[in-house]
């Protein structure tokens, strides 16, 4: 059997495996090797999301997308709702979440190459998260988000598009303050809740 050498590399993570209201989020980074000094210049100092300020993540996030327009980079970010999460749990949302974001850039990838394989691709991974089968070329690194560039940039793509998505939602309920806890159990969210009621949006799985 023949392997090819890897041309992308792949960073994937996921936002929202602990909220009790709003979506999980999955995004899949996709560099390609070609690119790859060049894009570690551009972000040389980036740090995975949790370690950024809101508004520090908008600002690494507008040059995420002009790199993407210049075609030097590519990501996709899949969300779950809190329904699934109900009614399928949240490691098949996860899970289907990280397929479809992964199946997005392998796809783009695809079409600017004609002969792209499967094991084209090096892809890392967050935490627990795991690739299909059939991408032989990856791995699994705890706390991936902290030693590898393609996985923060991941996660600050993740978290500023369900970020944006919360804050759309406090605009419609201001009453329980998504923009400040983005879904999350806060003391403030749960005396909400106490107020006002349960919403469509909140995941009664998380809060029997």
């Amino acid at each position: 059997m023949s392997f090819s050498k890897p041309q992308f590399l792949i960073g994937i993570d996921e936002v929202g495996r602990g909220p009790i209201a709003g979506p999980v989020a999955v995004a899949a980074f996709c560099i390609p090797i070609k690119n790859l000094i060049k894009v570690r210049r551009i972000f040389k100092g980036v740090k995975e999301s949790k370690q950024l300020s809101e508004q520090q993540r908008e600002g690494w996030f507008g040059i995420i997308q002009q790199s993407k327009k210049l075609r030097l980079v590519d990501f996709a970010v899949t969300f779950q709702s809190e329904k699934v999460i109900d009614t399928k749990r949240l490691s098949f949302a996860i899970k289907n979440a990280l397929k479809i974001s992964l199946n997005k850039v392998v796809a783009n990838s695809a079409r600017k190459k004609l002969k792209v394989r499967s094991d084209s691709f090096q892809i890392l991974l967050d935490g627990g998260l795991k690739a299909p089968i059939e991408f032989t070329n990856q791995k699994t690194i705890i706390k991936g988000d902290e030693k590898e560039l393609v996985i923060a940039l991941a996660s600050i793509c993740a978290k500023v598009l369900r970020d944006r998505k919360m804050n759309l939602l406090a605009k419609k309920y201001p009453q329980y303050g998504f923009e400040k806890h983005k879904g999350y159990g806060t003391r403030a969210h749960y005396a909400a809740i106490k107020k006002y009621g349960i919403l469509a949006l909140h995941r009664k799985s998380f809060l029997n």
